[in-house]
């Protein structure tokens, strides 16, 4: 869209469902690699969610029992928020299934894009039909990834 003196406004240059043109090489069996990487990074973030309760507990004798929110939601959201937007540019999940996450430009992350993802993606787990929407879309990109615009991808070296 262009306002009246012609030029383009940055908001409206391209739609969220427009699919990026990728290599085949870039999209190769990332569907699966996505779903081990999801059970690695499930597992860490247990891991880091029980530490952190478990620390609190202690530091405040058990006091921090009867007030403490659950753990994991926030622990998974700055998880997913800093990892992403880091310059490895994935989770540790990720990072060992040979994946990285761009926005649909091509470029980097940022914080809030990859931290929203995260809480689309755990909303989105109520309802898995919705997955299938991965199967239909050419890139692979699951409804979460398409309102966050972002797409997962093979990491090249």
């Amino acid at each position: 869209m262009s306002d009246r003196r012609g030029f383009e406004s940055p908001v409206f240059r391209e739609p969220v469902f427009v699919e990026p043109q990728l290599p085949a090489a870039a999209l190769a069996s990332v569907r699966t690699r996505r779903i081990v990487a999801l059970l690695f990074d499930l597992i860490f973030v247990s891991i880091l969610s029980f530490a952190l309760w478990l620390a609190l507990a202690v530091l405040t004798f058990g006091l921090s029992l009867l007030i403490l929110p659950p753990l994991f939601p926030a622990v998974a959201f700055f998880y997913n928020g800093l990892t992403i937007s880091g310059y490895r540019m994935a989770t540790p999940g990720m990072r060992a299934m040979d994946l990285e996450m761009r926005l649909t430009d091509g470029t980097r992350v940022p914080f809030l894009n990859a931290a929203v993802h995260a809480v689309l993606f755990y909303v989105s787990t109520m309802f898995p039909p919705v997955f299938l929407v991965s199967l239909m879309s050419a890139n692979k990109r699951c409804v979460h990834d398409m309102l966050a615009g972002v797409v997962v991808i093979r990491r090249f070296m």
